[in-house]
């Protein structure tokens, strides 16, 4: 099922924007767009969406006020050019707070946020109808394009300068990001970081001994500096090693 999604901007140009970046995504579905927050405001009470792409400073009706007008508010991410608005935003519970212009890079991480925040009950159901692994996903950046890549392929993450290496079972994919970044969206009980550059699937691992970390066909070095907090997560002794 699509994430359905609504814009409420009183920019016809930054509803184009927001409205090319969701075209380019699989999952979710422009469901409606509106300069005018009081007729949104009717859409959604008809028609609940599942994630609004709200600016702050509209006439007749801010977006922090049009928030407020909603007895059971979905999820927001603010679109705004105004930073000072941030804390108000967050204090309302904002998924996101996307300043102008609005990156593609920067919007994908607001939608990685939103998956990761809210796609986990509807995964849920998805498994139980449907034999099989979980269905989770995140979406990657590479040539303009947003890659769905399976929680469950993921082999390992290693990183390359300004990039980083995702390596898959079938693929690879090497996307301008940071290590910090996937350190955030990729869920710890099955991502585990071994090093500043490296983190593994736990489903990945073979063996693990004192410096190193084995998978199918890889070795790699556990950071001095993540050792314990490795040792920890895989329920290891650290006086073994």
């Amino acid at each position: 099922m699509k994430t359905k999604c609504v814009i409420i901007d009183d920019e016809p140009l930054a509803i184009e924007v927001i409205e090319s970046y969701i075209n380019k995504m699989n999952d979710l579905e422009l469901t409606g767009k509106f300069t005018n927050p009081i007729i949104a405001f009717e859409k959604i009470r008809s028609d609940t969406p599942d994630l609004i792409f709200l600016d702050i400073e509209m006439p007749e009706l801010s977006g922090i006020d049009f928030i407020r007008t909603l007895a059971n508010p979905p999820a927001i991410i603010f679109t705004t050019a105004y930073r000072e608005y941030a804390l108000e935003g967050f204090e309302l519970e904002a998924l996101d707070y996307l300043l102008k212009p609005v990156s593609f890079e920067r919007f994908l991480r607001a939608i990685n946020k939103y998956y990761k925040i809210y796609s986990s009950p509807v995964q849920t159901k998805i498994t139980e109808q449907l034999p099989g692994p979980e269905q989770e996903y995140i979406y990657i950046k590479e040539n303009k394009k947003a890659v769905k890549v399976f929680l469950r392929d993921i082999l390992y993450l290693e990183s390359l300068k300004d990039y980083v290496k995702v390596v898959c079972k079938e693929c690879k994919i090497i996307t301008k990001s940071t290590m910090n970044h996937f350190g955030e969206i990729l869920p710890e009980e099955k991502f585990l970081r071994i090093h500043r550059s490296t983190i593994i699937a736990r489903s990945a691992i073979k063996t693990v001994s004192h410096s190193m970390i084995e998978t199918g066909n890889r070795q790699f070095t556990i950071g001095r500096n993540y050792k314990n907090e490795v040792l920890k997560a895989l329920k290891l002794s650290n006086s073994g090693f």
